[in-house]
């Protein structure tokens, strides 16, 4: 059995202090506090760092037992000594994104202008928007090129935004379960989870820290975004149309037991996620749009290789979309490998240990290949 990295420290840097950060709406933010973990050690070249990047509600735990203060370790699974991203050999990087509300400045943070939380008066952040908070990091940290950026789902988004933003800095790049830009469909199901939110009388336009938050509306919110992160197959083999034991006749409380999990999750969730930070982060992906090839350099990307995986299952990011992706690569002449893997649970494949192997072994030969 592989080992785990063992117990990890979550840490902070702080920036733009003074002169503030410019975002792509025009507004400026700061002081900005990003929480990173790092696993494994940076070498002395300092060639062999790779970026991980989470999920939407993810954190920048990305491995190793959990302790008070942290989030379950997400991919603690793919992230350890002789794991698909082997930190005895790579310099393992998470960060949190900008917008967040696990360590890193979001409207949930202090507005050091009121002493209070910004609440709405936080400014819409985009992807890009992270993506170069989380370059001042790496500038930070001493590392002029990256090994490999690798994420799923709005993690692969990032990690694509890093070759937008910065062409030439990253070696590999491994986005699964991703698009180049939301389909109005997965817009459509943002904005249900952005109303169910608002239209929770404990929101309050925003304000409503240090009182009540909207727990019924966000786990709502968790609800309907759950049920587009499985397969109907998954869903079939794990529910069913089965009734929980203390079915006592017909009523309207959670009868089936797929009832009963989505509000379990939907509870579960609003203990450890920021209302408003749900808005601001579905509303950076949605203005997400890396499409018509726009994002590549005229003269290619030389020395970067893709890795594109997309999951049969996966409804809520089609394969077809990782797909353009890699059609666009290819016809630019980049070195693009794509691979779908018949996994049976949908969009979070990429998170579930026991579909891990195959995905594990494509990441480990793909990363340790050299040009």
């Amino acid at each position: 059995m592989k080992k785990s990295v063992g117990p990890t420290e979550t840490k902070y840097f702080t920036f733009a202090e003074a002169q503030g950060f410019e975002l792509e709406s025009g507004r400026g933010l700061g002081p900005i506090t990003l929480a990173y973990e790092t696993y494994g050690q940076l070498n002395s070249e300092k060639t062999n760092a790779v970026l991980v990047m989470h999920a939407f509600s993810g954190s920048a735990h990305v491995a190793g037992p959990v302790t008070a203060d942290q989030d379950p370790a997400w991919w603690d699974f793919m992230v350890g000594p002789g794991k698909a991203l082997d930190t005895e050999k790579y310099f393992a990087i998470c960060i949190n994104v900008i917008g967040g509300c696990k360590g890193s400045t979001g409207p949930s943070s202090v507005n050091p202008k009121t002493g209070k939380p910004y609440g709405l008066d936080f400014p819409l952040v985009t992807i890009g928007d992270m993506v170069r908070a989380q370059k001042a990091l790496i500038d930070h940290l001493g590392i002029k090129k990256l090994h490999g950026v690798i994420g799923g789902s709005m993690g692969g988004m990032l990690a694509l935004q890093w070759i937008a933003s910065y062409p030439g800095t990253v070696e590999c790049v491994i986005p699964i379960a991703a698009t180049l830009k939301h389909s109005p469909q997965q817009i459509a199901f943002n904005e249900v989870g952005r109303q169910a939110i608002m239209a929770d009388p404990a929101w309050n336009n925003g304000d409503y820290y240090g009182g009540t938050p909207p727990e019924k509306g966000l786990a709502v919110a968790r609800m309907v975004g759950h049920i587009t992160y499985m397969s109907n197959d998954s869903m079939e083999q794990k529910f069913s149309r089965r009734l929980k034991d203390d079915n006592t006749g017909f009523k309207f409380s959670a009868d089936f037991e797929v009832e009963g999990y989505l509000q379990h999750r939907g509870q579960s969730f609003v203990k450890r996620f920021d209302a408003n930070s749900y808005l601001y982060i579905t509303k950076a992906m949605d203005y997400f749009d890396l499409s018509d090839a726009k994002w590549i350099p005229p003269e290619g990307l030389p020395g970067t290789r893709f890795l594109v995986i997309a999951f049969k299952s996966d409804w809520l990011y089609p394969s077809a979309q990782s797909q353009d992706m890699v059609r666009q690569l290819q016809m630019k002449q980049i070195d693009a490998t794509y691979c779908e893997i018949d996994a049976a649970y949908g969009h979070d494949s990429f998170l579930i240990e026991s579909e891990a192997a195959k995905q594990s072994h494509l990441i480990k030969h793909f990363l340790a290949k050299r040009k």
